[in-house]
C-alpha cells in the first residue's frame, strides 16, 4: 500500500496539468504488475486514488508539510497553503509578464459571471471595444465560443474554459467570489435569462455550473 502511495504521489508530482482520478488509475494499470488498496495484485480502482489521496493529504497535515494534493478542475495537483503565498509569491515575481491587464481581468470576470455572453453585451458593459481583449483570451484559452446568441446578427456567445480554472485555482465555477460590483451586473434585467442560457450550455458540455 505504501508503494502504491508513492506512485500515485510521484504521478501527481511530475504532472504539469492536475491529472483526474481516471487519468491516475489508467496510468497505473497499464502495466503489467497492478495493485489495489488491500496490497493484492489487481486493478486499483478511482475510489481507490481517492482514497490515497486523502491518506497522503492526511500525512502531510501531520508532517506539518507546506503543501496539499488539492482538486482543481476537476483533476489533481500538488499546491502549497495559503499561509505561505507571501513567500512563494517572491519566487515568481518574474511570471509576472504572464499575469493579464486590468482591462482584461475585468472582460475575463463579465464572462465568468454572465456566461454565456456575446462581445456586444461585454461592451455595453465595460463601455469600450474588446476586439483585441477577447482575442487575447482565446488565445490564452481562458475563454472559448459557446455558441451564438438568438439575437439580430447571432453574435457568437463566449464562456471559459478549464484552463480558466486552473489559471484562478478553482475546482469549479461555483467557487468564484461574487464581489459587490459583480453583484451589481448580475442585477441587470436580462441577467435571468442569461443565466438560463448559461445553464443550458454548460449541460451540453457536462460541465454544470449551477450552485450545489
Amino acid at each position: 500500500m505504501e508503494n502504491l502511495k508513492s506512485i500515485v504521489e510521484a504521478i501527481i508530482f511530475a504532472s504539469d496539468t492536475p491529472l483526474s482520478p481516471k487519468q491516475i488509475k489508467d496510468i497505473i494499470n497499464e502495466p503489467a504488475k497492478k495493485f489495489s488498496s488491500n496490497g493484492e495484485t489487481g486493478k486499483i480502482s478511482e475510489d481507490d486514488i481517492k482514497n490515497i489521496i486523502a491518506e497522503l493529504n492526511q500525512r502531510y497535515a501531520e508532517q506539518g508539510s507546506a503543501f496539499r494534493i488539492i482538486e482543481i478542475a476537476e483533476g489533481y495537483q500538488f499546491a502549497t497553503l495559503p499561509e505561505f503565498a507571501k513567500w512563494v509569491g517572491r519566487l515568481f515575481k518574474e511570471k509576472n509578464k504572464r499575469k493579464l491587464s486590468q482591462p482584461a481581468l475585468e472582460t475575463l470576470a463579465i464572462i465568468a459571471y454572465k456566461q454565456p455572453i456575446s462581445k456586444p453585451e461585454i461592451e455595453s458593459i465595460r463601455g469600450v471595444n474588446v476586439d483585441h481583449i477577447i482575442k487575447t483570451l482565446l488565445e490564452k484559452k481562458l475563454i472559448t465560443i459557446v455558441g451564438r446568441a438568438e439575437t439580430i446578427g447571432r453574435p457568437l456567445l463566449y464562456g471559459t474554459t478549464k484552463e480558466f480554472l486552473k489559471y484562478f485555482g478553482l475546482k469549479s465555477l461555483s467557487e468564484l467570489p461574487k464581489p459587490p460590483e459583480i453583484d451589481e451586473i448580475m442585477k441587470e434585467e436580462n441577467y435571468e435569462d442569461q443565466l438560463n442560457l448559461r445553464n443550458e450550455v454548460m449541460d451540453d458540455e457536462g460541465e454544470n455550473s449551477e450552485e450545489n
